[in-house]
């Protein structure tokens, strides 16, 4: 009979990221494989790895071109990594290189592996462009004609409106409507005020600048075209210019409260982590700074009024019940800002009483968190949004957090595109 093994622990080692950056500026014609390349290459870099062969590197991107299918093992042939190290590339929209991180963490602890990198990159300037359905379908039906009568066939009705681009859709499949616009209706469910969305805007904007100021993230980011820190950082914001700023979806209503300064901007980056067991990271002279305790994906049925971004608030205490915490249980929370409004709700949703027992199936409500202990660096507010390089950003900021305290707990959660949530629990 086959031995079973006991579970392994999986350690954060260690993450970096290039700066993010506003699309259309630094990296306005860089893509997702250089971007990668560039991040993979500085966390070889850091953490003396040239040569090395990992287990696997687990990297993904949402907005990605056809060329890009391979992106994880291009990137790690370009890393400075050991070519025999395998590549994976995975999506699930802005919980991307979270998953990516969960799942190399994963055969980290079964013992299929005992070293990883997770992480994943996205651009919004360098967006794949295709042609139109009609014109498509033209092209793959003159490939598989075999005379000239199927080839001239295959153009017959030609119009020029087909040679019209298609460009990513911005919008959830089965309602048309986009994130902001998912937002604003949670926003109007839970009540959240303009003036909370703002403040908590400008808090991100003022705690991570701080965090720059102090060092903090000085072998987390690393320079990339000139650039060394995200230029979507603004230190010099106010809750007065945040108030000046007019809705950015519910335009008409004159009851939107999203605006260009309380939600994400369209972003470029990446970010990457190396994980690892305890032995591996001593053979190599390498410490762990946190270790993934465990990890929920939560989806909800948004088409039928269910809040887009709501999962996480299924996702944790599903996570928490594992694991007897209480959602008081955590020195750090760091819950990614798509929208100011999506963060209150979430948080909103936690408090009620009504809300967790009739949706959750709970006793009571989980309660209120320490607002002290709440993204302390800042979060994607102030440093911006590429989809897939967001929660590769979280997982080495918490873990440097943990590893600062010298020991605590830290919750992370992300809501992702679909009405998919993504949370995940560390430790030192």
């Amino acid at each position: 009979m086959a031995k079973t093994q006991s579970p392994r622990r999986a350690g954060v080692i260690g993450g970096v990221r290039i700066p993010f950056c506003r699309n259309n500026t630094a990296y306005y014609d860089v893509g997702n494989l250089g971007m990668s390349i560039r991040t993979l290459g500085a966390l070889v870099e850091r953490f003396g790895l040239h040569g090395e062969r990992l287990g696997e590197v687990a990297m993904g991107a949402v907005l990605k071109h056809s060329s890009d299918w391979n992106l994880a093992r291009e990137a790690t042939l370009s890393s400075g990594l050991a070519p025999t190290t395998p590549g994976l590339t995975l999506q699930r929209a802005c919980g991307t290189s979270l998953d990516s991180i969960i799942t190399v963490a994963n055969k980290i602890a079964l013992g299929q592996i005992d070293s990883g990198i997770g992480g994943g990159s996205d651009t919004t300037s360098d967006v794949p462009i295709s042609v139109n359905k009609a014109l498509r379908r033209r092209l793959l039906d003159l490939n598989r004609a075999r005379s000239v009568g199927e080839r001239l066939r295959a153009f017959k009705g030609f119009s020029f409106r087909e040679l019209k681009p298609e460009f990513p859709g911005v919008a959830e499949p089965r309602t048309g409507m986009s994130m902001g616009d998912h937002c604003e209706l949670m926003a109007k469910e839970w009540n959240i005020a303009r003036a909370d969305q703002d403040q908590l805007a400008y808090d991100s904007h003022r705690k991570a600048a701080a965090a720059y100021e102090r060092g903090f993230f000085e072998d987390l980011v690393v320079p990339f075209r000139g650039v060394t820190r995200d230029n979507i950082l603004r230190p010099d914001t106010s809750v007065e210019k945040l108030a000046t700023l007019k809705p950015a979806f519910d335009k008409s209503s004159g009851k939107g409260t999203l605006t260009a300064g309380n939600s994400t901007p369209l972003s470029d980056g990446a970010s990457a982590v190396l994980l690892g067991t305890e032995d591996w990271a001593k053979a190599h002279g390498l410490e762990v700074e946190a270790w993934i305790v465990d990890a929920q994906v939560a989806a909800v049925d948004f088409v039928h009024g269910e809040g887009l971004l709501l999962a996480p608030a299924w996702a944790v205490p599903q996570m928490l019940a594992r694991h007897g915490l209480t959602l008081q249980d955590f020195d750090f929370y760091e819950i990614h800002e798509a929208f100011a409004a999506q963060v209150l709700c979430t948080l909103r949703a936690w408090e009620s009483e009504t809300f967790c027992r009739e949706r959750l199936g709970l006793d009571g409500a989980l309660g209120r968190i320490d607002p002290a202990k709440f993204n302390v660096v800042g979060s994607s507010l102030a440093f911006g949004h590429p989809f897939a390089a967001t929660g590769g950003r979280i997982v080495a900021t918490l873990a440097r957090l943990l590893k600062e305290r010298g020991k605590g707990r830290g919750l992370i959660s992300i809501c992702t595109a679909g009405g998919m949530g993504v949370t995940a629990i560390l430790e030192r």
